[in-house]
């Protein structure tokens, strides 16, 4: 089984720390894991700005480079969701095998792998962020709007079995943060606007930490958080794992 992992570029310009992070996440579940040298962007920014061109050029990379992989792993549900729901529209039939190997971190560790749950002890209120790309493109958990059969949210499954953790009850759990990629660009105020009733539903809570699969969400959240002086850390699922202590 060859493992490649694909870390995203926003991650490795705004927070690496990530994906080293899920590097050793995967490592301590026993898996081998490479990381291919010629990765780039996956072409989701290109995407959501209706740059089909760029897109399908970066796309048609992602394929070439990750072409020898049983399975691609990624600390990020959004870019997973793009690879998975829209390649196969940019590239036809040729990306169809791709887009099926292609996984998120937590959605690997728990309904791929099998791994065995990380053990722990993590004194913590922790706010759960949903993606809407994780939630809503890969189904890792169950929207308010939906009457569908309830999924359970691997990024959960992974915390719950830590000793000390408290997942905070949130108000609208499943509420958009506003980043939304290129809306928090067009629409500034209302991208804001929706941030920052998120981080009062965390508040409110009392998270100490909001951690979510997907950094943009986070940094979108964070940097709220530092405006408005508010003393909440964001750190992705694997960012907090790492903080765990031996039980």
């Amino acid at each position: 089984m060859r493992i490649a992992l694909f870390v995203p570029c926003y991650v490795d310009q705004l927070r690496p720390s990530v994906g080293l992070a899920a590097l050793d996440l995967l490592e301590q579940a026993g898996l081998e894991v490479e990381f291919p040298r010629a990765q780039t962007c996956c072409g989701q920014p290109f995407h959501t700005a209706g740059d089909r061109t760029s897109a399908r050029a970066l796309a048609e990379r992602f394929v070439r480079v990750f072409a020898g992989y049983d399975h691609v792993v990624t600390p990020s549900g959004s870019c997973a969701a793009t690879v998975r729901n829209h390649y196969p529209s940019l590239l036809g039939a040729p990306a169809a095998d791709i887009a099926a190997r292609t996984f998120e971190l937590c959605e690997y560790l728990v309904d791929v792998a099998s791994a065995p749950p990380p053990r722990g002890r993590l004194e913590l209120r922790v706010g759960l962020h949903a993606s809407c790309h994780a939630l809503r493109g890969l189904r890792l958990g169950t929207p308010s709007e939906t009457r569908a059969p309830p999924v359970r949210d691997p990024a959960r499954a992974l915390l719950e079995g830590l000793q000390g953790i408290e997942l905070v009850r949130l108000e609208r759990s499943d509420e958009c943060c506003g980043f939304g990629g290129m809306f928090s660009v067009e629409e500034e105020v209302v991208s804001c606007r929706m941030g920052l009733d998120r981080l009062a539903d965390h508040e409110r809570a009392g998270a100490e930490v909001v951690t979510s699969t997907d950094v943009s969400c986070l940094l979108q959240l964070e940097s709220l958080a530092r405006r408005r002086g508010v003393a909440l850390r964001a750190l992705h699922v694997a960012e907090l794992l790492a903080e765990r202590q031996p039980a």
